[in-house]
């Protein structure tokens, strides 16, 4: 049957397909009890195998949130400090080459394994990644043996067309094929239950995916946030509808059961977020819990993501498991499948950190990584602008800079648009800042050099704040016993600030204005972040609460646009010191 067992998708060809695969099992089971000479006795039973166990043992292999992270991503990983619990600690994590060779070493602990995921594989990648449309991050988890995912909503960044191209396979219809060889698409199955075009009613991919172990089936079902049209540019899901993650599990069930299948493991690109560290499930909050407690309580296991946290709950008799983001973790989980009734009947999880120094280099994948390094060198020194002098990242004393400007700009001409979010305001961390653009001796100014000053490749989010969370998210720039973090506004936005005051208390409340009007505290604006600080990146816990988002462009190619426009650099301030 293979490692990951047999496949089947959708209803006739499951039924058609269990009907061989039982007649056949009964034949050699005839054959077997002829040739060896076997009675059956009284207690004895045909779903006991040739060693007596009652019970299949499956191992399941997760991931979520993989965002193109072929390389291990900047900044590792933080978890709780072993040698004091009430901090955190930063740590290496990840990258392909490793986490290809953590899948490998648990897929020997047991022959019946599947390797899934939960969405967002790909989205939001660093340039490695995206230079090829995402093409590279489908074949190294191909190479990786994925066998399954749900749909994310960063799979829909681009449309639906280029979500099916990446699935079945294809040159990119405008770009051409880039990569060291023809893409042939992703070897896994990627499923959307309750994603349906609105035209025919028909989800946009299978529902649900069946694997057999031993001759038991086992139904992945992979659903996609309900709110994803709320995230993501409203062109890219145009003609779709996001239906209700539990009704949609809780409605296929009975067309599951009447195909013999009653074992079930639910994908979900959706989340929660805990308060504990990465492998137990303190304070768990979220739309997951919700999703979960309505699920029927046939389903024993769910693999969540989305929201970017590592946990290991048991929700109302369920385990809900996610394992954070970037292939830092996997989640390694082994279930027991009772022979008799065809359900799970044990659950056991627990999340793995993908540490370089406990998992060597696959050499697949690095020779993957290596060819499109290769191939990226001549796009990365693609000349985008023109520039006639540098535009420095240095802070002055009111803790702006000229480029954290020009970046904070480029955001909000990027979003300003309502389609694009209808953004009136943006802020950019300085710590996104990375460094100079220093253009060329002839003002040529290539794209390795964006890169260079913004290398997290972060999507940019627009969403609605009053004015009373504008001034709270200011004060955030303060806070006792943290470093400064201090943001940038877009051109129109301004405010002082008073050093002489403690955090919390520094910004002078009046003078926070947009285009020379006050800010009113009861009044909403439209804020524009990269998605870092849209998350509570820097302890901005405030933009959590941001409402009716919209997931826009990548940073990178806002600030690629708004330079090729050749606008005037300006350095006009923003921010003033009440006090010197």
């Amino acid at each position: 049957m293979g490692r990951q067992g047999s496949v089947c998708s959708g209803r006739v060809h499951c039924l058609s397909y269990q009907l061989a695969s039982l007649m056949s099992r009964l034949g050699s089971t005839l054959i077997g009890l002829l040739v060896l000479g076997t009675i059956l006795l009284p207690g004895s039973s045909l779903a006991d195998d040739v060693t007596g166990s009652k019970s299949v043992e499956v191992k399941i292999i997760a991931i979520n949130d993989f965002h193109g992270n072929l390389k291990p991503p900047f900044g590792g990983l933080r978890i709780r400090n072993p040698l004091d619990p009430a901090s955190r600690v930063q740590i290496r994590a990840g990258g392909a080459e490793h986490l290809a060779t953590a899948v490998a070493r648990l897929r020997t602990r047991n022959p019946h394994s599947v390797f899934v995921g939960a969405g967002d594989l790909i989205g939001a990648t660093p340039l490695l990644s995206a230079l090829f449309n995402d093409e590279p991050s489908i074949e190294s988890l191909n190479l990786m043996g994925l066998s399954i995912s749900a749909v994310g909503n960063h799979e829909f960044d681009r449309g639906l067309g280029e979500l099916l191209r990446l699935q079945g396979g294809g040159c990119h219809p405008t770009k051409g094929c880039q990569g060291p060889k023809p893409f042939e698409g992703a070897r896994f199955q990627y499923l959307a239950a309750s994603t349906v075009e609105e035209s025919t009613g028909r989800t946009i991919l299978p529902a649900y995916a069946v694997r057999y172990f031993e001759g038991i089936p086992v139904a992945f079902i992979g659903l996609t946030l309900a709110a994803t049209p709320s995230i993501v540019t409203p062109s890219s899901v145009l003609g779709l509808r996001f239906l209700d993650e539990a009704s949609t599990v809780n409605n296929l069930l009975p067309s599951l059961r009447d195909q013999g299948i009653y074992a079930y493991v639910v994908l979900i690109h959706e989340g929660g977020v805990p308060t504990g560290d990465y492998d137990d499930c303190q304070g768990i909050s979220g739309p997951i819990v919700d999703i979960v407690n309505r699920i029927d309580t046939s389903v024993k296991l769910v693999i969540s993501g989305h929201t970017h946290h590592a946990y290991n709950c048991l929700i109302e008799g369920k385990r809900v498991t996610s394992a954070d983001k970037y292939g830092t973790m996997l989640t390694d989980i082994d279930i027991e499948i009772d022979r008799v009734t065809k359900k799970i009947v044990t659950v056991n999880a627990n999340n793995m950190i993908i540490r370089p120094e406990l998992f060597e280099k696959d050499t697949r994948q690095s020779e993957l990584i290596h060819a499109y390094e290769q191939l990226a060198e001549p796009l990365s020194k693609r000349v985008v602008a023109r520039l006639n002098r540098a535009v420095l990242a240095d802070v002055d004393a009111k803790g702006e800079s000229a480029l954290g400007r020009l970046i904070a700009d480029a955001q909000l001409a990027a979003t300003q648009s309502i389609d694009q979010g209808g953004a009136q305001i943006a802020f950019m961390n300085l710590g996104g800042v990375r460094a100079p653009l220093i253009p060329q001796a002839n003002g040529d100014l290539r794209y390795e050099d964006l890169f260079a000053a913004q290398p997290f490749y972060n999507n940019l989010v627009t969403m609605t704040l009053t004015g009373a969370q504008i001034i709270e998210l200011l004060e955030l720039q303060w806070q006792v016993d943290r470093p400064v973090r201090l943001l940038i506004p877009s051109k129109g936005f301004a405010y002082r600030w008073d050093q002489t005051q403690k955090p919390g208390k520094r910004i002078v409340s009046a003078s926070v204005s947009l285009n020379k009007k006050p800010i009113e505290s009861s009044s909403t604006y439209r804020v524009t972040v990269n998605s870092f600080l849209a998350d509570g990146g820097e302890n901005f816990q405030v933009l959590r609460k941001g409402t009716h988002r919209l997931t826009g462009v990548m940073d990178l190619e806002a600030l690629e646009l708004f330079l090729a426009r050749n606008p005037p650099i300006d350095h006009e301030p923003r921010v003033l010191l009440k006090n010197r």
